[in-house]
């Protein structure tokens, strides 16, 4: 059995209904069938340190590696304490017979050198122990010495496709709301992190309230909602300078919600006139907007379609919050939820094929999915309070807020995968929430 038949994948949208075939280059194929899987058992030596000064960077660059993999759930490391054979060298040949006796099904091997100038230099193989042959090419990765974990990261991202035929996500980030002090006095500012907590940067101080951050498309930028004014106001921040500018907008009136369009040239909103809210839209580059809906209820949390045609939304025009679908140009809106309770901060996921959201019903809070139309709905979460889901680059793994109960409740973020296997917390200190997922960095 080779790795890709033995790799029976959760992760797949088409788990929620039909089994689809992913081929790839060469013998090795997937069959997507079932939520449940045996992780995958790879072994990852230390990469070889081919230069003296490479050696505490080869060493955290396989762990970074392997804890990647095996965050997904998908994959399962084998402790170096059963290895039968080492990799001394790069371009040693490999025993897999030795390999194949503590049943790693894959194996890493890489190698890391750093030159004069401080720069590392890191290539790897990945190797599919039972065909006896290498999965793929060696790839080679360079980059100053503080890019050690963002190499590490596209690494993984190469040996994650390889597997499973799928886009990686590892090297991305997300940008959040880092929350601090007590529930009736909680500071927030906004933070970026590397997708797996690490490298936190805070892009804002404690003094003023903000909500709601959302990438741009090339992850260059962050909308996000501002409380410096007392009202809510929606702000563009650059983050190569971290300087923020305030939207052109109507004055007196309240805007909140926002989220870029997939080009990146429009931004979608909310914007209360007179104790009405209804969507609106506006070219970054001229300022013009439009209004979108005109209805006597609440419109918001608006996230449009891959390909920018359309728009799903929340609002409670029909007596409490369900979602509806639209033409990004407004108009007439579908509605697409039709179960019990209340739905809310619906997102589109990158791949076009599903909706994720927040549900509320029956004094329980869930994050779900469902496809574009409303078939299908799956919760994947339940708890006390979970709110706000974010798509990763693939569209393969949500992360959202989860806040514990209590006086002293505390806000973290989680992620599970579509199929509702896999729920993990995110390392991070402190309280968070609001998350929203980076494209893939370039």
């Amino acid at each position: 059995m080779n790795i890709l038949r033995t790799l029976c994948l959760a992760l797949a949208a088409t788990a929620l209904s039909t089994p689809v075939a992913l081929a790839q280059s060469g013998p090795l194929r997937i069959v997507i069938e079932e939520g449940v899987i045996e992780p995958l058992p790879f072994a990852a030596p230390n990469f070889v340190a081919e230069t003296a000064s490479a050696g505490e960077a080869a060493a955290n660059i396989t762990r970074v590696i392997a804890s990647d993999l095996t965050g997904t759930g998908l994959f399962r490391e084998i402790p170096a304490s059963a290895f039968i054979s080492g990799v001394s060298s790069f371009d040693a040949p490999v025993a897999y017979p030795d390999w194949k006796a503590i049943n790693a099904q894959a194996l890493i091997t890489g190698a890391v050198s750093q030159g004069s100038d401080g720069r590392l230099n890191v290539k790897f193989r990945l190797f599919d122990i039972f065909s006896g042959a290498p999965l793929g090419d060696g790839l080679q990765f360079a980059g100053g010495q503080g890019d050690w974990r963002r190499i590490a990261h596209k690494v993984a991202d190469q040996i994650y496709s390889r597997i499973t035929g799928e886009t990686g996500y590892f090297d991305s980030r997300v940008v959040y709301v880092s929350e601090s002090g007590p529930k009736d006095n909680r500071q927030k500012r906004l933070a970026l992190m590397d997708y797996d907590g690490a490298n936190i940067q805070y892009l804002t101080d404690a003094s003023t309230i903000v909500l709601a951050p959302r990438f741009s498309p090339s992850g260059d930028r962050v909308l996000y909602t501002s409380f410096e004014t007392g009202f809510p106001r929606i702000k563009l921040m650059d983050l190569a300078s971290v300087s923020s500018r305030a939207l052109a907008e109507l004055n007196g009136n309240m805007t909140f919600a926002p989220r870029f369009s997939p080009d990146g040239g429009t931004v979608v909103f909310s914007l209360e006139q007179g104790g009405n809210t209804d969507l609106y839209s506006m070219q970054l580059s001229s300022g013009q907007m439009r209004q979108l809906t005109n209805a006597p209820s609440i419109e918001t949390a608006p996230s449009f379609s891959p390909d920018g045609s359309r728009i799903v939304f929340e609002s409670d025009r029909s007596g409490n919050q369900q979602l509806y679908v639209m033409s990004a140009n407004g108009g007439e809106a579908t509605r697409i939820s039709f179960g019990e309770g209340r739905y809310g901060t619906p997102v589109w996921s990158p791949r076009g094929d599903m909706i994720a959201f927040t549900k509320q019903n029956a004094g329980r809070f869930h994050i779900g999915v469902m496809r574009t139309d409303g078939s299908e709905e799956r919760l994947l979460t339940a708890s006390f309070l979970d709110e706000g889901p974010t798509w990763a680059p693939n569209g393969r793994v949500i992360m959202f807020a989860r806040e514990s109960s209590g006086a002293a409740g505390v806000s973290q973020l989680y992620s599970v995968d579509i199929t509702g296997r896999n729920l993990r917390a995110v390392p991070i200190e402190g309280g968070a929430s609001d998350p929203a997922w980076s494209p893939l960095l370039p």
